[in-house]
């Protein structure tokens, strides 16, 4: 079977059997896998979406932007894969409870989470944001991980283990000026991991972070007026002289989510091109 999609502009083609013979390990099939995708309808979300089929899962495609998910979950669908559309309100418990009931149902348990939801702050030093402000990006980037990991959780253990995926960024390890929520909720997001880790390891639940550098998505144009702009001014503050790309994520979190990784949890994996090196 040969599986297409569309991830950052090119065509994303795999052969689902040419893929598993291929692997060097086995281990990160993540076939008979039920995974929810939170973010899925662009960006690093969509192309973990998009990756996590590829390698065999069934995934819940699920965002607040409800087209967008549609449209993920149709790419899953026309190369051959399971996927379910969800609206999602990260704000909401009861929409994160329903988000993990609609997958369960679907696809008859869940196995892994991947949070990937976050809010566009602006620029601006604690004196000049306002409460709302800071309160939105809390609630988006962290109350929503929290919401979405204790409605995972007890259907994870009713599966025998699992493994949760949240999306932290290197700005939660360095500062970065005029972005004190941004930084402080992706810090906390790896903590959270390690809690997480520490209180459900019994259970066989599995808590990691991954922290992204500068990555080619619809956030760089929120703050450079085209993606050319966003490169030429983001691009050298990383080692490697570019920024990062989604689907270079996406195999992070395929490695997360499989069984290639079982000895992982509790730890924050760094991709961000050298940026925190010197």
């Amino acid at each position: 079977m040969v599986v297409r999609y569309r991830t950052a502009g090119s065509l994303y083609t795999v052969a689902r059997e040419e893929m598993e013979a291929t692997m060097i390990d086995p281990a990160f099939t993540l076939e008979k896998k039920t995974a929810i995708v939170v973010g899925a309808a662009n960006g690093i979300g969509r192309a973990t979406a998009l990756v996590f089929a590829a390698a065999g899962a069934r995934v819940a495609c699920a965002d607040v932007e409800e087209p967008g998910a549609k449209t993920t979950a149709a790419q899953i669908e026309a190369g051959g894969g399971q996927a379910l559309p969800v609206h999602l309100d990260v704000t909401d418990g009861a929409s994160c409870r329903n988000a993990v009931a609609a997958a369960v149902q679907r696809f008859g348990g869940l196995d892994v989470l991947m949070y990937g939801a976050a809010d566009s702050d602006r620029t601006a030093t604690v004196l000049e944001l306002d409460e709302a402000a800071w309160d939105r990006v809390i609630r988006i980037n962290l109350t929503g991980a929290f919401l979405m990991v204790k409605a995972a959780i007890p259907a994870m253990i009713t599966r025998g283990g699992g493994s949760i995926i949240l999306i932290a960024s290197q700005l939660g390890r360095v500062a970065a000026p005029g972005r004190a929520p941004y930084c402080a909720t992706k810090g906390a997001l790896i903590q959270l991991a390690k809690v997480l880790a520490a209180d459900h390891a019994a259970q066989n639940i599995r808590a990691n972070t991954i922290s992204p550098g500068a990555i080619e998505t619809r956030r760089m144009l929120r703050r450079w007026k085209d993606m050319d702009e966003a490169r030429k001014m983001m691009g050298p503050k990383h080692l490697l002289g570019r920024l990062g790309l989604p689907e270079e994520i996406a195999r992070a979190a395929l490695y997360l989510a499989s069984d290639a990784s079982a000895f992982m949890t509790g730890s924050d994996l760094l991709i961000d091109g050298g940026y925190t090196a010197i």
